[in-house]
Parts: structure tokens; sequence; C-alpha cells
């Protein structure tokens, strides 16, 4: 070969490999967008195309969010949604930073009783700002339970500030004895419905769940740590799918892990309990506003 040639080679390898970098860069900059979430967070928690992120629980709420810089009445004073029975209890890390705080209002779950006795997580930023709200709809529920009849089937309306519409996440009826348990959703996007199922899997020590899409395609994983102190899920989910509202969803399915059997046997003695008459049915006001008919004269 002569020197000539050797060095139109040389720049012809060279303009392929800096169009095979150029090219590397792109799929990496397309992998990391996702709806709702910061380039920079996108960039670090994608990886292999697959989003990452943890849901890490406390074991205690010797936390620096109660005890240290931040205290409950300056909490309440940056959040109207920070109520003054607020727990947090868990921490969410994306790209290895902390970017939310989940909580629960502690009184109505851990004092109340009967239909007044309701579950309700939030989930807050790093500042605070109130971000997702997971409510266990009473009634919702109970009427699913009852023609159930008696097997407890739980809704939660899921309010993200990322969106126009209410996610319902409701466990299956559809339910035998020692088999996995099967949650669904949908989620509206440009005006289409996305449907996804989580079911927990048959080999499961700490709470794991894989998450299919409406074609039945595996799209996305919890993995719970059954050897973490207070309860650790990592999840993953296929960036084509990933966008700020399904990961919210996947982060607040985890939290709810940790009450999961409560849920259920509440649930089960709720309905025990209206059949008896030992309870009678009412509803809180703020899960009354959610089954309001949007089109009634105001």
């Amino acid at each position: 070969m002569t020197a000539a040639a050797a060095r139109i080679d040389a720049r012809a390898n060279a303009a392929a490999a800096d169009a095979a970098a150029d090219a590397a860069a792109e799929a990496r900059a397309d992998a990391a967008k996702v709806t709702g979430v910061s380039k920079a967070i996108a960039a670090k928690a994608v990886k292999n195309g697959w989003y990452h992120f943890t849901v890490d629980i406390w074991i205690t709420n010797l936390n620096r969010t109660e005890f240290g810089i931040y205290k409950r009445s300056r909490n309440r004073a940056k959040s109207r949604q920070f109520t003054s029975d607020m727990d947090i209890f868990a921490e969410v890390i994306e790209g290895g930073e902390r970017t939310g705080l989940i909580g629960y209002r502690e009184d109505l779950w851990e004092t109340a009783e009967g239909m007044d006795k309701r579950l309700v997580f939030k989930v807050f930023n790093e500042s605070l700002n109130w971000r997702a709200t997971m409510d266990l709809m009473i009634g919702r529920s109970l009427q699913q339970t009852i023609a159930a009849r008696g097997l407890p089937v739980m809704t939660y309306s899921i309010n993200t500030d990322e969106d126009n519409f209410i996610v319902y996440l409701e466990r299956s009826a559809n339910k035998w004895p020692l088999l996995p348990e099967n949650f669904a959703f949908f989620i509206v996007s440009d005006g289409k419905p996305q449907f996804y199922r989580l079911k927990r899997d048959l080999i499961d020590l700490g709470g794991d769940f894989t998450l299919y899409d409406q074609q039945g395609r595996a799209v996305g994983h919890l993995d719970g740590k059954v050897f973490s102190i207070g309860g650790k899920w990592k999840g993953r989910v296929r960036v084509e799918h990933a966008d700020r509202r399904l990961i919210t969803v996947l982060q607040l399915f985890s939290a709810m892990q940790i009450f999961n059997a409560d849920c259920r046997r509440h649930m089960r003695r709720l309905w025990k309990d209206v059949r008896r008459g030992k309870v009678k049915p009412a509803l809180d006001r703020h899960e009354a506003d959610l089954y309001m008919n949007p089109r009634r004269i105001r």
C-alpha cells in the first residue's frame, strides 16, 4: 500500500470512528429522554435501556427529614399538603440522588376505625413541595370486596401534579389461594389509555413484582430486598415506557407494600362488620369528592 493510500485509509477509519461515536452519543441522549424527568437525572438513571430507581423504607422516623434541618412546623409551612399527622417513612433515589420523600397520614391509618380508617400516601420532592397523592378508596374497595364475597379488593386513586387524569390502581379479584396477586392500572397519554398489570412473582422473597404492558410484555420490575432493615425496592422500567407518571405510580406502589397485608385485613374486617351491621357505611369528605359527578351544576 502506498503512503497516500495509507493516509486515505487512516482518514476513512477516523471518520468512521467519529461517526460511530456520534451515533452512540445520540443513542445515549435519546435513551436519557424521559418525560417529566430532568436530563441530568435521566442520564444517570438510564442504563442499558432501563430507567432505574430505589424506594428505601426507614425503620424508624429518626431521620433528618423529621429531626434535622426540617421540623414538622417548617414542613407544614413549605407545603399545605404536609398535614400535622404526616409521617415521612421512605425516600426515593434516582440516578444516585434523593429525588423524593414519601409520607403517610399516620392518624388516619393508626388511630381511626371502620370507614374512617384510610391509607393516604403523599410524595414530596427534596424541597418538600407536593408531587403526588395515593388514597385507599374505602367506598370503591368495599364495593369490590362485597362483589368478590369477602376477598379483599383494594382500589387506590393516584393524583400526580404532571397529569390531568386520576390513575386508579386496583387489586384483581381473580385470586386463587397461594397464587400470586395482580394489580392493574392505566395511564392516559395523548388521549389514549395505556394499560399495565403488576403481577407478584411466583418465587418471591421480598415482595417482587413484574410490570406487564397491555400486550403482555414484561416492561418493568420491582425487586424487594428481603434482608433490608425497613424495606427496599429497586425498580426498573423500559425507557420507551418510562415517564414521570408511571415511575411515580411504581414508587408509591413499592412504598405501599409494607401496608399491603394490613390493607387486606382491614377490608376483609370492614366487609364482615358491614354485613353484620356493626359498621354503618359513610364516606370521608375528601374521598367523596373523588366520586363527584364532574358534570354536576356548581
